[in-house]
């Protein structure tokens, strides 16, 4: 969790479904999809919803295994790092293996959500 006090930017939860630790501000788990609040107002006429999450990032690949030769294993690493290039976080988010004539896809998308909250805590650590 973050040290981040409840209702500012960062601050962090888990989620009561699947466990995984997820912003404070989120509706709706990224993991696991479930519904988590249903108390978000609705926007006015032409204003813009409060909470408009948006895709900074999205990365998509394949790898596939030729049809001759050995297992492949593979690790699905996760870095992230601060503007400093300092790591903040790492996580191995899959493992497994890929057997000849074998196809997996990779997605990664990094969601954004504006707040209105201005303030700046101290360094801390993101996730878990």
């Amino acid at each position: 969790m973050s040290r981040a006090r409840p209702g500012t930017a960062g601050a962090t939860r888990t989620c009561p479904h699947c466990k995984t630790t997820i912003l404070q501000s989120a509706s709706r788990c990224p993991s696991c999809r479930h519904y988590l609040r249903f108390d978000t107002p609705s926007p006015a006429p032409g204003e813009e919803p409060a909470h408009t999450t948006t895709n900074a990032l999205q990365v998509e690949g394949t790898i596939r295994h030729p049809a001759e030769g050995g297992a492949w294993e593979y690790s699905v690493v996760l870095v992230v790092r601060d503007g400093d290039g300092k790591e903040v976080n790492r996580q191995v988010v899959g493992v497994g293996a890929m057997f000849p004539g074998d196809e997996r896809s990779f997605s990664l998308a990094v969601e954004i959500t504006p707040t209105s909250d201005q303030r700046r805590p101290g360094r801390r650590r993101l996730g878990h």
